[in-house]
């Protein structure tokens, strides 16, 4: 009786069989997934770098309007940003030797030791006067015809033109073109200035006439000879008209 107890009670008791624990581990076999992102605890993650973004910057002289460019450039260079920004032509060669612009619209003439040059077009010049002056009378003019009138030349000139029989001024002279023509709408005198001056500064109480035996102003880009970029090459592509499949020639 002892021994056919000891057998219940070995039969009651449960076991395990051999290899049980292993296959339960194996009854459910891990999943190949993604390699853990996470860095290890105590780990340091390698640091992550910014991709820092591209700007070509263009500088444009007064009257400069480089509208087109600069569409043609976003769509041809959706990923490199186009920065346009202003620089007087008194200080121009050396805004581009600071190396702050990739490029920059000029009006000639100007020093061209170390820089490539590419002349765009050529500005007719104008005369701005009073609008109720005799000088709108003609829908062009020659210096003769501006004998005795009162010639104000503001600090910025851009053309140092003489003017046979012209007067000059009891005042001083203005700073720059905008308080030119702005004395010249308020009754005094007339200045000379390329036409896309004139249009930049345009006022109701002034108008404008081509000056015929005038020199022109000629608009030309420029940039360092030792900085000519790919995106420098692009642009240049663009203002000489090429499209994005012309080749170079």
């Amino acid at each position: 009786m002892a021994k056919g107890g000891g057998a219940r009670g070995r039969q009651g008791r449960p076991g395990k069989s051999p290899g049980a624990g292993r296959a339960k581990k194996d009854a459910a076999p891990r999943r190949p997934g993604k390699p853990s992102t996470t860095a290890p605890r105590g780990a340091d993650a390698p640091p992550e770098t910014a991709r820092a973004p591209t700007t070509f910057v263009l500088g444009a002289i007064p009257g400069a309007t480089p509208g087109g460019w600069i569409d043609a450039w976003n769509e041809r260079m959706p990923h490199t940003e186009f920065e346009l920004r202003p620089i007087a032509v008194a200080t121009q060669r050396d805004t581009l030797r600071e190396g702050v612009l990739d490029a920059a619209l000029v009006r000639l003439p100007i020093d061209g030791d170390g820089l490539h040059i590419i002349p765009l077009y050529d500005e007719v010049s104008v005369v701005v006067s009073p609008a109720d002056s005799h000088l709108t009378a003609a829908d062009e003019l020659e210096l003769a015809d501006l004998a005795g009138e009162i010639l104000i030349v503001p600090h910025d000139d851009v053309l140092a033109l003489d003017v046979p029989g012209a007067v000059s001024p009891s005042f001083a002279a203005p700073e720059d073109t905008e308080q030119a023509i702005a004395t010249v709408a308020a009754g005094v005198g007339i200045v000379i200035v390329p036409m896309s001056l004139a249009r930049l500064h345009r006022r109701k109480d002034a108008a404008y006439r081509p000056l015929r035996d005038a020199p022109t102003s000629t608009v030309a880009l420029a940039w360092p000879a030792e900085r000519t970029t790919p995106s420098v090459e692009t642009f240049v592509g663009i203002v000489r008209g090429r499209t994005a499949n012309s080749s170079r020639s």
